[in-house]
């Protein structure tokens, strides 16, 4: 029988760690990637729980996870965030999917909860993601250091079970990860090529908001969708298009 180890990215994660890794219970093996930036107690936490724990130089995303993949001794890896958590069924679907043998990576559904709601619209949900993987037929491509992307040699399918995310469980965790998240992107569009016109500070946020907001029916989640589609559309329409374009004079 295939036998399958969850990785788990994580860094200063004491708070939740322990819960995401009970989740995954039903796992051969569980392997934390561990920021090497990390202070708090996340180590302790996942060896006491029997995890293996690896220390990682964090430089992006996907260079962590390509870690996790080299550091895997089973023949598939399920990604976990420490912020999500699996459930008994998603890991009987697993195990049932990679015992078939017919695909190299399997996408999984992923129920998103924000600000302690479930978010079903604006693009929120099904929010497939490339996490079940035959380790070697699997790497996460190097230029992409944010919202990684998996280089995968073989088909594809999709389960049925969900995951669960924790997405944002504050509106402070929301906008410092935001934050963090506009860098990351602008730069990845100055990699690409992208030419910011000073009019696009304000036509791409509205662009951003429409694409989410109607197109994708974020109104149907009340007004927790206005506010979630018009924070997405300031962040990623106007705070990245403003990063691109001093990130443009800079290099001129």
């Amino acid at each position: 029988m295939a036998r399958i180890t969850v990785g788990i990215l994580a860094g200063n994660n004491e708070d939740i760690i322990g819960e995401c890794l009970e989740s995954a219970a039903w796992a051969d093996e569980r392997l934390v990637i561990l920021d090497d930036r990390s202070t708090d107690r996340t180590a302790k936490i996942a060896r006491g729980l029997g995890a293996r724990v690896v220390r990682s130089r964090f430089c992006d995303f996907a260079q962590q996870r390509n870690v996790g993949l080299e550091q895997t001794r089973t023949e598939w890896l399920f990604y976990l965030d420490s912020d999500e958590r699996t459930t008994p069924a998603l890991g009987e679907e697993i195990r049932t999917r990679i015992s078939e043998g017919e695909c190299a990576g399997w996408w999984v559904p992923r129920r998103n909860y924000i600000w302690g709601k479930e978010t079903r619209y604006g693009g929120w949900y099904p929010d497939y993601q490339l996490r079940l993987l035959r380790v070697e037929k699997a790497r996460y491509d190097p230029q992409r250091r944010v919202h990684e992307v998996v280089l995968l040699n073989g088909p594809e399918g999709y389960l049925k079970e969900h995951l669960l995310h924790e997405n944002y469980t504050s509106m402070s965790q929301f906008l410092t990860k935001q934050q963090q998240y506009v860098d990351l992107e602008a730069h990845i569009r100055l990699q690409e090529g992208g030419r910011p016109r000073l009019r696009h500070l304000v036509t791409q946020p509205l662009k951003e908001f429409w694409r989410r907001y109607v197109r994708l029916e974020g109104y149907r989640d009340g007004w927790h969708g206005f506010k979630l589609c018009a924070l997405v559309a300031y962040y990623y329409g106007f705070l990245v298009t403003l990063r691109l374009m001093r990130l443009r004079r800079t290099e001129a």
